[in-house]
């Protein structure tokens, strides 16, 4: 397996393979927090609002990549990001994908799929703990974060579509929390104490 690439230089950490060390070991300089910002921001904003450029392919588009084109996670109603310490009864209970956004940015930060809204992340999510790092490195800087959580209903109920609808989308907009893009923008907020 390759290394990531690192975000940080030798005197902010001892190795390069920081993936498992304790998040606060871990703090990234504010410049290297802004530039990893904006490096997704700028792809992100692409992809957001680029015409869709058909590629040549030997394989027929999926049905899955045709919804997730359609899909802009930035348009959609957004909950406060600890939705989930709400009473199960305040969200539908149906399948969805849902969106982590940081609308300060705008950061699309992760995207993912469940069977019943409103029961997702009641327990254990890695997720939690990178927003929660995430949240913790701005604060520590004296940055804003505006961390929310937005749901897309119109999806399949049934488990194999919605979950290449959950992969088209992650493939589409790189969201640096999903381990699928780690490769792209590293794993600053993956370890740690939550």
């Amino acid at each position: 397996m390759a290394e990531q690439p690192s975000l940080f230089d030798g005197a902010e950490i001892q190795t390069t393979s920081f993936r498992y060390q304790e998040a606060a070991n871990l703090w990234m300089s504010q410049e290297a927090l802004a530039q990893w910002k904006r490096r997704i921001a700028e792809f992100q904003y692409q992809v957001r609002f680029s015409p869709f450029e058909e590629q040549g392919s030997l394989f027929e588009e999926t049905a899955a990549t045709t919804k997730a084109m359609a899909i802009d996670p930035f348009s959609l109603y957004l909950y406060n990001f600890f939705f989930f310490e709400q009473p199960a009864s305040q969200h539908p209970d149906k399948p969805s994908m849902y969106f982590v956004i940081d609308m300060q940015v705008p950061l699309l930060l992760y995207v993912g799929e469940t069977v019943k809204a409103n029961q997702r992340w009641k327990g254990v999510h890695d997720c939690k703990r990178y927003v929660l790092n995430y949240r913790d490195l701005h604060t520590k800087y004296g940055l804003e974060t505006a961390i929310n959580t937005a749901f897309y209903w119109d999806i399949p109920a049934e488990v194999r579509p919605r979950q290449a609808l959950e992969t088209a989308l992650i493939e589409r907009w790189r969201s640096p929390f999903n381990k699928e893009n780690w490769t792209f923008w590293g794993t600053p907020f993956v370890g740690g104490k939550y």
